[in-house]
């Protein structure tokens, strides 16, 4: 019977299952190739399981060769940048560090090529709209230029004052840059006009990493820009994790609800200004080809100090990382903070996926007595984000981290950590593969000063509105929710 069934099998049949085990045998020695062994099994299962499909799936959003162009002109830029600022020690004159703290800022500086420098925090925002109206106000000051970039940008009533800012800046023959995400803006109301009605305003925009294969552009479709910063005139910067787009990110569904995102964006002055205003003009380069002017900031303190305005109150030292980058700086930052933690560990981070290296480092300060916590939504906008998130939230208790859920419906989106008051970051970033991997962020580390006391406020009121998960409770949650939370960690590790 068995030989029946052969004999009715055609050519095509054995070649398909040929091509297949051919296949499966390539992936083999392809896939793993610069890959985390976690990343690489979850990728060789979807292939071995799902034949073709899974190895289609790989070759559009698995293969790093994609990354290769972005990853050469971002090797170009760090070189320039190591050579602009060879001669700069690791800490200006006038700012000290500890030992500890001077290897965080070594090691940041052999990642990314980008020195520690002099910067003035003015205020942190944690209120959604104050920012978007004094990012607008600081616009209706430029004189000469206004550099933006921005993740998600939607045109809607809460973000009109600083489209109108932009508008009076044109009219007053600033130059205006702007750049936002293709895919990350893509899918909110009237984002196909949104174009338009920059050209309208004489602002020379892009839509960054474009998906558009009817013009032959192909590329990685999860590999975004997600970095959020302002320049004006290279004197005053915004950085953070706020979007340019309503609270409610113009969702019916979020509109019912009430829910809004929480956010923060610092204001800064002195020399980071130059750096943040670098990590731009890489960019910049890599979607329009034109080359923006660079000031070493050692120059740009000295100018600053000749014209008696703001040379940096508290040392600074600014992070990029993405696709661009081989080593994963942001990751290999948090992973330090942990390590060099001794009293307390605060970390706030909406989409909490950790790596390895991260997850052991986190434990292992909790085991070793450091009082570790972490806050994250009750409710996460994502459902498969934040079922993956939940399947570590058990093994980190375990390990004695304190775990507290910033209540529904609101969604906490600020990404920032603080280790014993001494070291602390803000940014962009998630702490969780997609950002370590896939998106450009951009993470701001300092020291003791304004900056570090106030995300410690801005903690504190997290904590005093946040509810404190039990242990012993989570671990009786359903077990549907168990299994869908560990399914979905599995597909967390596909990049």
């Amino acid at each position: 019977m068995a030989v029946g069934v052969v004999d009715q099998l055609e050519w095509y049949h054995f070649l398909i299952v040929g091509l297949d085990y051919v296949l499966k045998f390539v992936a083999l020695g392809w896939v793993p190739q610069k890959r985390r062994p976690s990343s690489a099994m979850a990728w060789l299962l979807a292939i071995f399981l799902i034949p073709f499909i899974g190895i289609l799936l790989f070759i559009m959003i698995g293969s790093p060769v994609v990354n290769r162009r972005r990853h050469k002109i971002q090797m170009q830029a760090n070189a320039l940048i190591r050579d602009m600022s060879s001669g700069e020690p690791d800490v200006p004159k006038g700012l000290e560090v500890t030992e500890e703290q001077l290897s965080m800022v070594q090691l940041n500086r052999e990642l990314t090529a980008m020195p520690a420098v002099g910067g003035t925090l003015q205020k942190l925002y944690s209120d959604y709209a104050e920012s978007i109206r004094e990012i607008a106000n600081a616009i209706d000051e430029a004189q000469h230029y206004v550099n933006v970039e921005i993740y998600i940008m939607a045109w809607d009533e809460t973000t009109d004052p600083f489209f109108q800012a932009l508008a009076r800046a044109t009219d007053r023959g600033v130059e205006v840059r702007l750049m936002y995400d293709h895919v990350g803006s893509m899918k909110y109301p009237e984002s196909h006009l949104l174009g338009r009605k920059l050209d309208r305003l004489g602002i020379e925009w892009y839509a960054m990493l474009p998906l558009k294969p009817w013009r032959w552009k192909f590329r990685r479709p999860d590999l975004r820009n997600h970095r959020k910063l302002v320049i004006i005139d290279g004197e005053r910067a915004f950085m953070g994790s706020q979007n340019m787009i309503d609270a409610s990110y113009l969702n019916s569904g979020n509109l019912k609800l009430g829910r809004q995102w929480v956010d923060i964006m610092g204001e800064f002055t002195g020399p980071i200004v130059s750096i943040i205003n670098s990590v731009f003009a890489v960019d910049w380069y890599t979607e329009s080809g034109e080359t923006l002017d660079l000031i070493d900031p050692s120059v740009h303190a000295e100018q600053l100090a000749t014209a008696k305005k703001d040379t940096g109150a508290e040392l600074m030292q600014l992070v990029p990382s993405g696709p661009g980058f081989t080593t994963e700086p942001n990751l290999r930052l948090f992973v330090s903070m942990a390590h060099h933690a001794k009293e307390s560990l605060q970390i706030v981070s909406p989409y909490f996926i950790p790596e390895e290296s991260l997850l052991e480092a986190v434990t292992t300060a909790a085991y070793r007595g450091v009082k570790v916590s972490l806050y994250v939504s009750e409710e996460s906008d994502q459902m498969m984000v934040g079922h993956a998130q939940a399947s570590y939230y058990e093994e980190l208790m375990e390990s004695g981290v304190e775990i507290y859920q910033y209540p529904a419906p609101a969604v906490l989106h600020t990404k920032c950590a603080i280790a014993d008051g001494e070291v602390a970051v803000m940014g962009s970033s998630n702490m969780d593969m997609r950002s370590f991997g896939l998106n450009y962020e951009i993470t701001l580390m300092t020291f003791e000063g304004a900056v570090m006391d106030s995300l410690q406020e801005i903690i504190n009121a997290y904590r005093e509105a946040s509810l404190h998960l039990d242990l012993k409770e989570w671990k009786n949650r359903p077990w549907y929710k168990q299994y869908l939370d560990n399914v979905f960690r599995l597909t967390s590790a596909l990049q």
